[in-house]
């Protein structure tokens, strides 16, 4: 495994990597503290690449001013390790100087899916985090790049943005990764700020999920103001959870649906997403599916 720290080097490290034919190229960028959720995204990197490339830069575009730049947790030693482990070819670390050698002047913005849900709750986050993509994707020219679909939003984004913009890559969506036994709280570098009480009440994410889902498809909810007003229900159990949205949208559009749109009656997939916080730590979890398909399980 190699680790580069500037864009020359790992730019000539590609070169050497495709003139030997070691294609495709698969990419998986990070902000590191690793998990098994990001390991998950470099097995499926390993199962379609011949290389595999990582990268672990805190990209200070994507956090607002009272946000947790600096105190956003980092260990370059663990991560080195669990990328080896997973059999990462070139781990990319750059610094904010290389990366931002100037003051940004050009950005890359995709409208209207970022005007909800994280977007609507983080101004300019996702202008962030399309701008560092798109320059990640233009440094390593990637044939595959892997994204978890517990950022749903950000996949959809980057997605959108690939498409309008004829980039030669594709977005590969892989499932969310959870403690305990796959139905637990969804594995985020932010959960080590949890106290032991709030990741305990953290649970009620997924729970709230599962129920509104098994609510659905008994025919218990319909509708998506009453799945709403299930997922707030739930969430309000647990004394230390704040609420910052509780959605329906369509995926991956991100359309906004009427409260009394009955769920049976909209064509593809929706997500019902969750952002809560315990304590300081702001915690996103969703559910992608088709109500149609889960309806017609009874």
């Amino acid at each position: 495994m190699r680790v580069v720290r500037s864009i020359k080097q790992l730019r000539e490290a590609l070169e050497y990597m495709r003139q030997g034919g070691h294609t495709p190229i698969g990419f998986v960028p990070t902000m590191g503290y690793l998990h098994e959720g990001h390991a998950s995204l470099l097995r499926r990197a390993g199962e379609m690449s011949n290389t595999v490339v990582m990268s672990i830069f805190v990209n200070p575009l994507q956090f607002g001013p009272n946000e947790d730049y600096d105190s956003y947790p980092r260990d370059e030693e663990r991560d080195l390790e669990l990328a080896e482990r997973e059999g990462v070819d070139i781990v990319f670390i750059p610094s904010v100087e290389e990366m931002y050698p100037q003051p940004t002047r050009t950005t890359v913005s995709v409208s209207e899916l970022t005007t909800r849900l994280c977007g609507a709750s983080r101004p300019g986050h996702f202008n962030g985090v399309t701008t560092v993509v798109n320059k990640l994707f233009n440094i390593v020219q990637p044939d595959y790049a892997f994204f978890g679909l517990k950022d749903a939003q950000q996949v959809a984004v980057l997605r959108r943005m690939v498409s309008d913009l004829n980039m030669n890559v594709e977005i590969v969506p892989c499932p969310i990764v959870r403690e305990g036994e796959g139905d637990g709280l969804a594995l985020s570098s932010r959960n080590v700020f949890l106290s032991p009480e709030e990741r305990s009440q953290a649970l009620v994410l997924s729970r709230s999920l599962r129920e509104a889902r098994q609510s659905i498809e008994e025919g218990k909810v319909t509708t998506v103001a009453e799945v709403r007003e299930l997922l707030t229900s739930v969430i309000s159990n647990s004394p230390l959870a704040v609420i910052d949205y509780a959605e329906i949208l369509t995926f991956p559009n991100l359309e906004g649906l009427e409260n009394e749109v009955l769920l049976t009656d909209v064509n593809g997939e929706i997500i019902i997403a969750l952002a809560v916080k315990f304590g300081r730590t702001r915690l996103i979890d969703n559910n992608v599916f088709i109500p149609k398909e889960v309806a017609a399980l009874v």
